[in-house]
């Protein structure tokens, strides 16, 4: 039996000794574990090394129908992400490959990082640390002062694990929180002190917005010209999502404007992006994360520990125990 762990460098777990732990004690210690670094310049080899593999333990390295044409061994794909929209589904469902995202593993702490733009924005952090650093300005009224939290309505869009879990550690640090979520009951939201209210009131009142949605075909290129128009209130905007939800020239021209005040993102239009010709950075109010936001000590071991299970139970037949499986159902 072999199992395939590939990712781009960026995205490889910072060792691999819980994973060889968990699979070789779960599958026997004859089976084959290789690490394989991905880059798209050897899409070839990676499918290569692909053609016999079991399993696949990734997160970021797409995975289409010419994939899984080259993987006539393959019966799982265990992703290391929440994410699947890299994944082929229907391809998968025609040759009966299990696909499984880890469903929760970090949502404390991408709600932590949520709320540390909020902060560092509100604050002004990015604008202090170029000046300080790059300009050697010391000079608290440099930039414009903002509202305090407390004084300032946050909306979140998307109030799923995530959301609510934000939206719960923003009780009583903000002056209200609304959300707007096509997809959620509204009866569940009134415990974490949250107004569901439609999209265009959320983007006409907030001062603040968070994108915490799932990535569809549905949201992609959710964010442009029209909705950013909408925010009355100059907010600031952050994304703890993906990418895909914004389109980046729609976003550049309403930080030029002025229509967005400051943006965070913990994602860029690309997974791996030109950082040196990127147009939303060195900008004193952009404040950029590597998709990092999920990264903790607590974290990390859940998401080897959860990944690396999820292959084990569904190899032995044991799919109640996968902890999420998102097609074959």
């Amino acid at each position: 039996m072999k199992i395939l762990i590939s990712d781009y460098k960026e995205s490889m777990m910072p060792d691999h000794d819980l994973e060889y732990e968990i699979l070789k004690e779960g599958l026997g210690s004859d089976t084959e574990i290789e690490i394989f670094e991905y880059t798209d310049d050897k899409r070839e080899e990676f499918l290569e090394k692909l053609s016999d593999a079991d399993a696949l333990l990734t997160a970021f390295v797409p995975i289409d129908k010419e994939a899984f044409g080259n993987a006539k061994n393959l019966k799982i794909i265990s992703l290391n992400s929440t994410g699947y929209d890299g994944v082929d589904i229907e391809e998968a469902n025609k040759r009966g490959i299990g696909v499984s995202p880890v469903g929760e593993y970090c949502t404390s702490d991408v709600s932590e990082g949520a709320l540390a733009f909020v902060f560092g924005l509100v604050k002004g952090l990015k604008h202090y640390q170029k000046e300080i650093e790059e300009d050697y300005v010391w000079d608290y009224s440099s930039p414009k002062p903002m509202p305090r939290v407390e004084s300032q309505v946050v909306g979140i869009i998307g109030l799923g694990k995530i959301g609510k879990c934000t939206a719960k550690k923003l009780q009583g640090l903000s002056k209200k929180v609304i959300a707007w979520d096509p997809y959620i009951d509204i009866k569940g939201t009134k415990e974490i002190g949250v107004e569901m209210v439609e999209l265009s009131y959320l983007l006409n009142h907030s001062d603040i917005i968070i994108n915490h949605m799932n990535l569809t075909k549905q949201n992609e290129n959710f964010f442009d010209k029209k909705k950013f128009d909408e925010m009355d209130q100059h907010p600031i905007f952050i994304n703890m999502s993906r990418g895909q939800h914004i389109i980046q020239e729609d976003l550049v021209a309403a930080l030029d404007s002025g229509q967005i005040k400051a943006v965070g993102l913990d994602v860029l239009d690309k997974e791996h992006p030109d950082l040196q010709n990127h147009p939303l950075l060195n900008r004193k109010n952009v404040m950029v994360t590597p998709h990092s936001s999920f990264y903790s000590q607590d974290s990390i071991y859940q998401l080897e520990k959860i990944s690396s299970e999820n292959i084990v139970f569904f190899l032995k037949g044991k799919r109640e125990k996968v902890f999420k499986l998102v097609n074959l159902q």
